[in-house]
């Protein structure tokens, strides 16, 4: 099974580390992010690899090359204006051969995780879906009370609760007969791609992630994760 990584964002909210290297080349202990995502991958059987490159793309093509030193198989797609997060699985799908029966692995290229991606791929087949996304719940503590008010009345308050919700986790295992449901040079999000399977009356399944996953999108992230290497990196 092939996996699709996409490292083609700015990454404005790690900036200024992003006016130097692409977000995916940002180093956590002694690793750049994507490496570690590579290497996780390779664990789990993946050696072919496509990257959806686009801000900075030369230097990640510099870093990984081919990928031979790393014993797998990188190949290249290019977005010369971003198309969102599934808009260039359409450019992968003109430029690289899939079989109508075929899946994938789609992962965002900020996202470390002890997930077992074999466990994934088998629930995908299991259940026979055509898109299986990866789901990780998510809690917040409100920093106030919240009122209860009914008829201009208040009827109770409850100090500071946390709301629970499950979030994309950027990481999903398509069908690639769900390719034909993605425009061609539009913008179009994984959002717009899983609303439009669901209304074609597709099978689209959640796969609850227990594991630790963190998105890498602010510097605070970074610390986090260096703070607890054996964490986040150990192979």
């Amino acid at each position: 099974m092939r996996a699709i990584i996409l490292a083609g964002g700015e990454g404005t909210r790690l900036r200024p580390l992003t006016f130097a290297i692409p977000k995916p080349l940002i180093p956590v202990g002694e690793k750049p992010i994507l490496e570690i995502i590579l290497c996780r991958l390779k664990k789990f059987g993946f050696r072919d690899f496509i990257l959806s490159v686009g801000y900075k793309a030369e230097l990640i093509q510099t870093y990984f090359q081919h990928g031979n030193k790393f014993g797998i198989k990188i190949e290249y797609i290019y977005e010369d204006k971003p198309l969102g997060t599934a808009g260039s699985l359409k450019l992968i799908a003109g430029k690289f051969h899939f079989s109508r029966n075929e899946q994938f692995l789609l992962m965002n290229g900020d996202i470390l995780t002890r997930l077992d991606f074999r466990k994934m791929v088998d629930f995908h087949c299991r259940n026979k879906s055509s898109l299986t996304v990866g789901v990780k719940k998510f809690s917040q503590r409100l920093p106030f009370g919240v009122i209860d008010i009914k008829n201009k009345s208040i009827k109770g308050i409850v100090e500071k609760p946390v709301d629970s919700y499950h979030i994309s986790a950027g990481i999903y295992v398509i069908n690639t007969a769900c390719l034909d449901y993605i425009p061609k040079n539009r913008v179009f999000t994984m959002p717009m791609l899983i609303n439009t399977v669901i209304k074609e009356t597709k099978k689209v399944h959640p796969y609850f992630i227990r594991e630790d996953w963190i998105a890498v999108e602010h510097l605070q992230h970074i610390e986090e994760i260096n703070c607890d290497l054996k964490r986040w990196v150990k192979e």
